[in-house]
């Protein structure tokens, strides 16, 4: 009792059906990284940045 059904239109399932379908194809193709290779990655970022011929993003050279 008090229960809301909402109606949801055909082209809206469809979307998000869609929407599941090309995600998964990207993962298929592109897998999500594992976060122990990721963290790996962070840390080598961060020991490039703050190494001496560091760049900002617009191309300042930090020193």
């Amino acid at each position: 009792m008090g229960e809301i059904i909402r109606f949801v239109p055909k082209s809206e399932r469809e979307r998000a059906r869609l929407i599941r379908e090309a995600s998964a194809i990207y993962d298929s193709i592109f897998p999500p990284a594992d976060p122990v290779s990721e963290k790996q990655n962070k840390a080598s970022v961060s020991q490039a940045v703050s190494g001496a011929n560091a760049h900002r993003n617009d191309g300042v050279l930090l020193s």
